[in-house]
Formats: structure tokens, C-alpha cells, sequence
């Protein structure tokens, strides 16, 4: 995909085709995330078809523009929406945006914006709820201060409901996909999931009830990981952020959480301290 390509494409952004995505389109919407710079495999981009519907914009065969909605529950996320670089500021994103948050209906949504994709959002009735800190890097092994065990498959109708009740997600058959995939870490009052992602691994969610809990699942997750690539998605509010530092997880950018349609949440004992991802919530 070159811009040479994109300029001489007859094509504009108002008249190309919006299609249901398919599994054929996967490889076309990794080569448009990695274009993007983002670190997604095709097994990352399978895993969100897995529990999505979303459109691909077509020019001729090759792939322009991504977006999915995930449905948990009452809640619809928002996410992998990419626009080519050469047919951006020209539509093709609000169109993208509006066929997935008529999958939504009148649910509740939510995503993570990129900075380019704010202004957007915000017309499109999304406001502010958070900032989601990207931390990333060789991990460094570290002792938790709380006991730490190895979970399984059959732990996550507990856990899910655990997960559920911090996030107001209904996604017990993702995170059933995912404990099967990788690792269960459980503590006493919280857990967290580890798998591969991208160039390495992704700890997340990380869901507990105060956030010594948090930081023994976390260490627990590096430890793990030591010497190799570990990712882990915390919302600032938290305070881990220089915890995770300190385990090699350098802050590496991240995004701004917005909400559309949000009502009050319940009261819960127990936070979300890590994302399953920026996509995924």
C-alpha cells in the first residue's frame, strides 16, 4: 500500500463500498493497522472478529477503512477504526463510525480515541471519561506482596462475574477464549488474564478490589514475562503507572476513554486496574 497507489485510486472517500467485514478481509485490515503503525497479528485481529460484527470500506479488493462493534451486555465498544492514510478528512471515517453505532443501537458505548479521532467523536456525541496509560517493555521479574495463583478455564464464570461487576461487561465467553489462549492469575479478591499480543504479551484484565491486590497480579504478570515484551493498558485514574515502570513497563502513549450514552455505574468493591485491551475494554 503506497500513497502513490491511494492518490491515483479513482475512487474517493463518499463513494467507496462499506461491506459487513468477513474473514477475508483480515488480511487487508492487518496491512491498514500496520500502516497505522499499530502492533496487532492476524490472530489479534481474528480474536476481535470472534466476538464483533464491523465494516470494511472497499477500493477495488484492497481494504481502506476498519471499524467493529463488540457487544457486551448493554454496553457496545467502539474500535479498530483506521482510515487509510490517503483518503482521511474526507468522510470516510464518519461513515465508518455511523454504520457500527447502528450495531450498537441504544446501548451504551464506548472507546478509546487516538488523538486524530477526538474531534470526530465528540461531534458524534462522545465526551470524556478517563485517559487509558499505554505501558510497554522488556519485563523485569518482581516478588508479589500477596499470594498469586494459577487459575484455569473453569475459574471464569466466577471471575467473569468478578470482571462484570468493574466494568459493566457481560464477556464471560471472551475471557473464556482468553484463559484458554494463555494464563489465569488469581489472588485472593482479584485476577488477571496474560496472553500473547502484538510483539509480545499483553497482561489484562486486571481486575481486583484495592490496588495492593492490583500490584501483586501485576508483578505476578511479569514475572512471567521477564525478559520478554510485556504490554499492559492502565486507566490514569488508578496510580499504577509508576509501579508498572518500575517492572521495565515504560508509559508509551495511550488514548483518550469516552463514553456515549453512559448511565450512572453501580457501586462495585472491586475496579478495573488494567484493560483487556484498548479495543476490547
Amino acid at each position: 500500500m503506497t500513497t502513490a497507489e491511494t492518490r491515483n485510486s479513482p475512487a474517493t472517500p463518499q463513494n467507496l463500498p462499506i461491506v459487513p467485514f468477513a474473514e477475508t478481509h483480515l488480511p487487508g485490515a492487518l496491512a491498514l493497522s500496520q500502516a497505522v503503525g499499530w502492533p496487532h497479528r492476524l490472530e489479534d485481529w481474528a480474536l476481535m472478529l470472534s466476538v464483533s460484527e464491523g465494516v470494511a470500506a472497499l477500493d477495488g479488493d484492497r481494504v481502506v477503512g476498519t471499524a467493529f462493534c463488540t457487544v457486551f451486555g448493554d454496553v457496545a465498544l467502539i474500535n479498530m477504526i483506521i482510515v487509510d492514510s490517503g483518503m482521511r478528512g474526507r468522510g470516510l471515517g464518519r461513515r465508518l463510525m455511523q454504520a457500527v453505532m447502528g450495531m450498537a443501537g441504544d446501548r451504551e458505548m464506548r472507546l478509546v480515541a487516538t488523538e486524530e479521532g477526538l474531534p470526530l467523536y465528540r461531534k458524534l456525541g462522545f465526551a470524556v471519561t478517563g485517559r487509558i496509560a499505554q505501558h510497554q517493555g522488556i519485563a523485569v521479574p518482581a516478588e508479589p506482596a500477596l499470594p498469586v495463583r494459577e487459575g484455569a478455564v473453569g475459574d471464569m464464570a466466577r471471575l467473569a462475574a468478578m470482571d462484570r461487576a468493574a466494568s459493566g461487561l457481560a464477556r464471560t465467553g471472551l475471557l473464556e477464549r482468553i484463559a484458554g489462549q494463555g494464563h489465569v492469575l488469581v489472588a485472593e479478591g482479584g485476577f488477571a488474564l496474560l496472553r500473547d499480543f502484538g510483539r509480545g504479551h499483553v497482561l489484562g484484565p486486571v481486575v481486583a478490589r484495592d490496588p495492593a491486590t492490583a500490584r501483586a497480579l501485576i508483578a505476578a504478570g511479569a514475572s512471567r514475562c521477564a525478559g520478554r515484551f510485556l504490554r499492559i493498558d492502565l486507566p490514569e485514574a488508578c496510580g499504577l503507572g509508576d509501579f508498572a515502570a518500575g517492572l521495565g513497563l515504560a508509559h508509551a502513549g495511550g488514548g483518550t476513554a469516552m463514553a456515549r450514552g453512559a448511565g450512572t455505574p453501580e457501586a462495585s468493591d472491586v475496579h478495573t486496574y488494567a484493560l483487556v485491551s484498548q479495543a476490547l475494554g
